[in-house]
């Protein structure tokens, strides 16, 4: 849960000097705008407090290029990543269907004409009536006959600009969807003919972060490239192949966040999963070091790309709750929503997406009367929020269903920690049966008891310390039933934080000693390789 601190806007985005001749340059690639990711944040502000010069670069918003700001010792760069529509998409729809306009334009050209013909035909028509003598019904008669043909044409023009609207809609929908017999096959034929090359035909977009990113980690001349995901992956390979070529060496570091083939896709568009899959396998071979977020999925991530080392596990631990530095007071709660200290306080912190559960929660809170439900989120206009209070409103609870905002990362803790049950309504999906994620340490560091569903590793957690109950994924009733329990003897639940929750473990401080040593390792791999006879 982040916020920007020091923040700038349109400041100097030129590349400064090195801070000295011994103090290596990091950049770290992000592909979201680094606000809302307090894992790249820690990354940033903790390499730079060890010695490195560290650089984030990350995703502006349309037409905000530019936009830096300092993050600690570390330097955010924001860049604006320009799309542009698949081939296919572009292609003229009138070969699909004859009807079909073929562009934009040529729809808007015939949609005007209709309305100025239509405007056309009734100021004749007003015309002639005005210049009928008074009490001429004849010419009135007459002039209504005249007219007729004019609107009857106008008419039919009107329902063909529709018919023909309707094709061109059509189309797009179907090249969209790529749910065509012949689309499906040239899918198949890309995946088979081009294997892991086929990114490049199947999700073209990925050209588009090229683009963007690209010249700026050229422009840098990173000494270490740290790849956060799949998508940055591919730009981070690419930057140190191209300064190969410049007799240049320079160490890639991947961190690898989720196991791909297990993921939700991030976009509906049938493509987009295999070009992803396909654009990992190219290039995780050139990766140094590879970090992820738990063992389990670095045995997948091994096995998957034959990695010759398994992945270092870097958690995505909170940091201490340590003094702020923003100096600013961290929030009440409490007090955000309106809670008195016998109000039983739930809070979820995080994403607000569909497959989070928090639809799940909510309608558990009919059977828990008096309870306040908080959803800490930085996207509170999002659609998977909305929905979950339209749910409220239905079920009478939307005066007990709060948004609260995020707050910095060294402030988390202390956010959380006045709540009485921390949730991880989280559904069951693959990537979600394996890491033990952000919250859940976070809610650990407020010593708060946590409500999780069955999923695989955060239950058994759950079970081995004590910290709190399981409940079964999508099931209200059995969710309600976890609360209650959980409620009923809280000191209970909180006494895991003294004993069995390895908490000293779960610190930021601690991992980034490690993430120092993955990248010292990533040098010195680069360093071996290039005196290599």
């Amino acid at each position: 849960m982040t916020t920007p601190q020091g923040s700038t806007h349109g400041g100097d985005a030129s590349t400064p000097e090195r801070g000295g001749p011994d103090r290596k340059r990091v950049v770290i690639l992000v592909d979201n705008d680094v606000r809302r990711d307090s894992r790249v944040q820690k990354q940033a502000v903790s390499m730079a407090e060890k010695g490195w010069d560290v650089h984030v670069l990350g995703l502006a918003p349309r037409g905000g290029h530019g936009e830096t700001w300092q993050l600690g010792g570390a330097r955010v760069l924001l860049l604006e990543v320009l799309t542009h529509r698949r081939r296919h998409e572009a292609r003229d729809p009138r070969w699909r269907n004859p009807l079909a306009f073929g562009s934009a334009r040529e729809l808007e050209q015939y949609e005007l004409g209709v309305e100025r013909r239509r405007l056309d035909a009734e100021t004749r028509s007003g015309s002639a009536r005005l210049r009928a003598p008074e009490g001429a019904s004849l010419s009135s008669r007459l002039a209504r006959t005249v007219a007729l043909p004019v609107r009857v044409r106008n008419g039919l023009l009107s329902r063909w600009v529709a018919l023909r609207v309707a094709a061109t809609t059509s189309v797009r929908q179907k090249r969209r969807a790529m749910a065509a017999p012949l689309d499906r096959t040239t899918t198949w034929l890309w995946t088979r003919l081009l294997g892991q090359r086929s990114w490049r035909r199947l999700d073209p977009h990925l050209w588009d972060w090229e683009a963007a990113y690209g010249p700026v980690v050229d422009e840098l001349a990173p000494d270490l490239i740290h790849a956060n995901d799949f998508r940055m992956l591919g730009i981070g390979a690419r930057a140190k192949l191209r300064a190969a070529l410049q007799d240049r060496a320079v160490a890639l570091v991947w961190d690898a966040h989720e196991y791909l083939p297990g993921a939700r896709p991030w976009s509906n568009h049938p493509r987009w999963h295999p070009a992803q899959m396909a654009h990992e396998r190219e290039f995780s071979a050139y990766a140094d070091e590879v970090v992820t977020v738990s063992e389990e999925l670095g045995q997948l991530l091994q096995e998957r790309h034959r990695l010759p080392r398994p992945p270092t596990v870097v958690l995505n631990c909170p940091l201490l709750p340590l003094a702020s530095r923003t100096g600013e007071p961290v929030p009440d709660m409490r007090a955000l929503v309106g809670a008195g200290p016998d109000t039983a306080l739930l809070v979820y912190a995080g994403s607000p997406s569909r497959q989070r559960g928090l639809r799940t929660v909510v309608e558990a809170l009919p059977h828990l009367p008096g309870a306040a439900f908080a959803i800490v989120t930085a996207i509170p206009e999002s659609e998977p929020v909305l929905e979950v209070l339209r749910r409220a409103e239905e079920l009478g609870v939307a005066d007990r269903v709060h948004l609260l905002p995020y707050v910095s990362p060294d402030d988390v803790v202390a956010y959380l920690s006045v709540a009485d049950v921390g949730l991880i309504p989280i559904e069951h999906f693959p990537n979600h049966e394996i890491a033990l994620i952000t919250k859940f340490f976070e809610y650990s560091h407020a010593r708060l008891p946590i409500v999780v569903s069955d999923v695989r590793a955060m239950s058994r957690q759950v079970r081995e310390t004590g910290q709190g109950e399981v409940f079964r994924a999508g099931d209200a009733a059995d969710l309600t039933r976890a609360v209650r329990a959980v409620l009923a003897d809280p000191a209970r639940y909180r006494a895991a934080y003294d004993g069995a929750a390895p908490l000293a473990e779960w610190t930021w401080e601690g991992q980034s000693v490690v993430l120092d040593e993955v990248y010292h390792r990533a040098l010195e791999r680069v360093r071996q390789h290039a005196t290599r006879p």
